[in-house]
């Protein structure tokens, strides 16, 4: 069968007609909403080294890793890579009375340089939450399934391009994308979408605020917004960071498979304190993050922890995006430590979880 018509922009193709880069910041030639939010990859720096603990956060190396499945390790036992973890989740989920299945979902984390170097978007997610409650986070949630639109107007790599770094198929790398940008707007009322390649639009003004509102409550989908609004989701300005999946454990009842991106806050918007679902919204250095995190002063959950660890590690947002990364997927173990819940790491390191 052909290969159905693409817009330039599904094809990755600017409007000056110069081919536009891939996800992981190589050229398209080499190359309920409720999600856990966060990224980082396995504890190492961009250096290579093995990962900061934040100041006073306790970090040890397992004495014997958890063994793990092959389907955990990503290979099944005819050798070939295992299905993706959220697929097999909730196949698993079907057949297991009681399983909590996953959802997919999509998390951005948004970025602004500073004197003092890159800083992040956070909310405070609030306490009635039933997953976080209490806990700092980035934009994010699930993925709706009116995300997988084909319909959207596109920007940026083609969707085939993300289909390797988000570990998806072309659909579920579309409807991640969408989600992401979905939310990030619903989160924050920056919208990373424009008339044109080189273009992002303004969203100030009560009938923008009046659009976000509807969104959120669903009576459109993001490729509808868009449309009417006359504008192309940019998915040129998102780069692929990493890929977490909430451990199985009794006291859990909701478990995403995320995927985490990054992405530098536009020129000519501004973050809005709008979501009902944060009491606190503000821009953050990650080291003082990391720093409040470790007075007991900022409660975090391990992938933010591990993904402001990563970003602190740089001097200006331009070199977050150059990173190109290719996330592993990581899905910690749940444990006891000394008589305290704990994660631990597929690299070994053992995360000892905060309380709200």
């Amino acid at each position: 069968m052909s290969e159905p018509e693409r817009s330039q922009g599904e094809r990755g193709v600017t409007r000056a007609g110069r081919a536009a880069r891939a996800p992981g910041g190589l050229s398209e030639e080499r190359a309920e909403r409720e999600p856990e939010r966060s990224q980082g990859e396995r504890g190492g720096t961009r250096a290579g080294r093995a990962a900061r603990a934040p100041g006073g956060l306790t970090e040890e190396r397992a004495e014997h890793e958890p063994e793990r499945s092959q389907g955990e390790r990503g290979v099944t036992s005819a050798g070939r890579p295992a299905p993706a973890p959220g697929r097999l989740s909730e196949a698993r989920a079907e057949r297991e009375p009681g399983a909590v299945p996953v959802r997919d979902a999509a998390t951005v984390v948004l970025l602004r340089d500073s004197a003092a170097g890159p800083e992040a978007f956070l909310l405070r997610r609030v306490r009635g939450m039933a997953f976080a409650a209490g806990m700092t986070v980035f934009p994010g949630g699930a993925v709706d399934p009116r995300d997988a639109d084909t319909a959207v107007g596109w920007v940026g790599p083609p969707v085939a391009d993300w289909t390797a770094p988000l570990d998806a198929d072309e659909a579920l790398a579309r409807s991640l994308l969408c989600a992401a940008v979905r939310e990030t707007f619903e989160e924050s009322g920056v919208l990373l979408a424009g008339p044109s390649a080189d273009q992002v639009t303004a969203t100030d003004g009560p009938d923008w605020e009046a659009d976000r509102v509807a969104l959120e409550r669903r009576d459109f989908s993001l490729a509808e917004l868009l449309a009417r609004r006359g504008l192309l989701l940019r998915a040129d300005l998102l780069r692929p960071w990493a890929h977490w999946i909430t451990p199985p454990q009794e006291s859990v009842r909701r478990r995403y498979d995320t995927r985490f991106f990054v992405a530098a806050m536009p020129a000519g918007q501004r973050t809005r304190d709008v979501t009902s679902e944060a009491d606190v919204v503000e821009w953050v250095r990650p080291a003082d993050a990391l720093d409040q995190h470790r007075r007991g002063e900022r409660p975090m959950m391990p992938p933010t922890i591990v993904t402001l660890e990563e970003i602190a590690d740089y001097g200006a947002v331009a070199d977050v995006l150059a990173a190109g990364r290719s996330p592993a997927r990581i899905q910690p173990t749940v444990s006891t430590v000394d008589g305290r819940p704990a994660v631990i790491l597929p690299n070994g390191r053992v995360l000892r979880l905060a309380q709200p």
